[in-house]
């Protein structure tokens, strides 16, 4: 697991200033900007009776703790100064509202400084919070993990913010509002790249003493200076974080570093009065007036609770953000890292081919169509396993879905996702039911039919799908015969999804298999980037190779020295020098049989430009064969791995 700090970008104060609308209706919701950053905490997790953790401290050293998994007993931890009592409290909410037993949790590297306003206590909480989730299959959404980190700081003597956990989403841009208890969370979309840098001042603040004075402004204003507070965190601060997000969107980076000024000396003149003695900040001033600094950026601003803690610049771009950093290293001896919001177009859309009559599914293909056989799901309703995959695409924010349909399959889609159920229906339906009817035209709204009139391979069923793409568009590919398990927070789409947002690059996912079955898949060779084995930078693809050939020539050298064998899992993230090779396959007479083939395309974009794959964290299921359809229906949507059949390595 990795878990990111985050950065303020816009909003400082603003959750807990917010909250208090639960008490003063006439104060202004709380908004703020809140990305990830690369720097983190990374580490791994098993099971156990106890709650143990090893971690390690800022001076590298590896410190280890235990205590048994009990409420009493992880709560008084909690709240002393013990150096775990952040994981305690987590494992106390889990104790207290799961009733899980405990976890080992082994953390491998630490690159994010400590006590800097990145949120490094939240970032802790949050990886303890995921591994229960994960470990112990609790289907907590990213929303819910937060909560959980949130609640289990609280159980400290830490005066955490509610946006803190923001690094719970990764690394990228969200605006958080904050209207009393109630938190709301939208992704913000990126016009262009934006490079940013923070750094270390290398003073001193105190954060409980910010936090006390602001907090005396709240829930009601006795003075000016409180009304000035109120109105600099409630209203000025909605306009700017407004502002803020259009020229994001915008990729107005001129505007942006405006904006960040524009905020600094709001906060300092309506802000800082209320807190001298720690947000006068000379420091930090000292920093952005520096004529070396202006020169080298658009703007600046602090970070966090603001004081001489963290600095943050918008450089004017990549060759600035380099100069800068090395600048406030070399001149001002003070730790910068870099960090860029990247403008990587978004997948937006997904392609799902499934044309055809489903023969290795006959006779049940006479009566239905091959995508609507019936899997129960994990909520309990039975379903046909399109929609299943269907769902898995609308909950990951995929804004049109583009089915490959045969010539006489368009009207039966049509009639499930395109048509209202006829009022006698509807009433007759629970109101669970009837919610799930309203979401069930939601999905029918983002789809899309595309008609294969001719089959020619299945690189060819892809292809038809380029009309609706733009020139410079990648796309999410899916199997139309197949459903995924996540292990994970995140589902298996979302997980496919990041490969493509950190690499720009053809993403494939893949799963392990076992040497015999390397016959019926396409099988990929390539190098994993690091011992933790997951992201794989590809060399090769071979679709379903003997035996004797993946033995020679796919295995991937593992960390216990043995080869392991790689196929897809079923989902890609295409881009457009994918279509441009089915292109040139399709319109070349010398196309083998006549057949369009994707491993063809792929391989070629692979050799020229490189590909990614991403070990996917769960499982998937073929609804296409008999046999395989017998466990998915079996197994999906259950707890079906025992404790038995896993291999922990800390």
């Amino acid at each position: 697991m990795f878990v990111s700090g985050r950065l303020c970008l816009f909003g400082e104060h603003s959750d807990w200033a917010g909250r208090h609308r639960s008490v003063n209706s006439e104060i202004a919701v709380g908004r703020a900007i809140v990305t990830g950053i690369n720097q983190g905490i990374r580490g791994n997790a098993r099971r156990s009776k106890d709650f143990c953790v090893s971690t390690l401290t800022p001076q590298g050293e590896r410190v280890e703790f235990r205590c048994e998994m009990k409420p009493q007993t992880l709560k008084e931890y909690a709240q002393s100064d013990s150096y775990f009592s952040y994981a305690c409290g987590v494992a106390a909410y889990f104790c207290d509202y799961y009733r899980t037993e405990g976890l080992t949790l082994y953390v491998q590297e630490v690159t994010l400084p400590i006590k800097k306003g990145l949120s490094s206590s939240a970032a802790f909480c949050v990886l303890v919070a995921r591994a229960f989730n994960q470990l112990y299959k609790l289907h907590m959404s990213i929303n819910g993990e937060m909560y959980a980190a949130y609640r289990g700081e609280c159980l400290t003597h830490s005066r955490c913010g509610r946006l803190d956990q923001a690094c719970a989403y990764g690394v990228r841009p969200v605006c958080m509002s904050f209207d009393g208890d109630e938190i709301e969370v939208t992704k913000v979309k990126v016009g262009s790249d934006f490079y940013w840098v923070f750094a270390d001042l290398h003073a001193k603040k105190d954060t409980i003493r910010i936090l006390a004075d602001l907090n005396r402004c709240y829930p009601f204003a006795d003075n000016e200076l409180q009304k000035r507070v109120q109105e600099a965190l409630g209203e000025d601060n909605a306009k700017i974080v407004a502002s803020a997000i259009e020229a994001i969107e915008a990729g107005d980076a001129p505007l942006l570093g405006k904006i960040m000024s524009l905020a600094q000396k709001n906060f300092d003149e309506k802000v800082a009065p209320a807190c001298p003695s720690q947000l006068t900040s000379p420091v930090l001033h000292q920093v952005l007036r520096d004529p070396t600094i202006q020169a080298l950026s658009y703007g600046g601003k602090g970070v966090g609770s603001q004081g001489d803690g963290t600095i943050q610049f918008l450089a004017k771009d990549e060759q600035c953000q380099q100069k800068l950093i090395e600048y406030l290293e070399e001149q001002l001896h003070m730790t910068a890292f870099p960090f860029t919001l990247s403008s990587k177009r978004p997948i937006r859309k997904a392609i799902v081919p499934v044309a055809g009559f489903g023969t290795r599914m006959y006779p049940a293909t006479r009566f239905i169509k091959k995508a609507f056989v019936p899997v129960v799901d994990s909520d309990g309703y039975a379903k046909p396993a399109i929609l299943i995959l269907l769902e898995e695409l609308h909950a990951a924010g995929l804004e049109e879905i583009i089915l490959i349909v045969g010539e006489d399959e368009q009207q039966a889609y049509e009639s499930v996702f395109n048509a209202d159920l006829s009022e006698e229906h509807m009433s007759k339906l629970t109101p669970r039911a009837q919610e799930y009817e309203r979401k069930l035209q939601e999905i029918g709204r983002k789809l899309r039919y595309v008609v294969q009139k001719e089959r020619r391979g299945f690189g060819h069923a892809v292809y038809q799908a380029a009309p609706l793409l733009q020139p410079d568009e990648p796309v999410l590919l899916c199997l139309g015969d197949h459903i995924y398990h996540s292990e994970a927070s995140d589902s298996c789409t979302e997980q496919m999804i990041a490969l493509y947002d950190r690499t720009g690059k053809l993403s494939i996912s893949i799963k392990e298999i076992p040497l015999q079955d390397v016959v019926h898949y396409g099988i990929v060779k390539g190098s994993f980037e690091s011992d933790r084995q997951r992201h794989m930078v590809v060399e090769d693809m071979v679709e379903k190779p003997s035996e004797e050939f993946a033995q020679e020539h796919l295995g991937v050298l593992g960390n216990d020295q043995y080869h392991h064998y790689y196929s897809t899992f079923g989902e890609y993230v295409l881009t457009p020098a994918v279509f441009e090779e089915l292109k040139r396959e399709i319109e070349d007479s010398s196309a083998q049989d006549g057949e369009i083939q994707l491993t063809t395309a792929l391989q070629s974009v692979c050799k020229k430009d490189g590909m990614a794959a991403v070990l996917i964290d769960g499982m998937s299921y073929d609804v296409g064969i008999p046999e395989a359809y017998k466990r998915t229906v079996s197994q999906f949507g259950k707890v079906f791995e025992s404790e038995e059949t896993k291999v922990w390595k800390i």
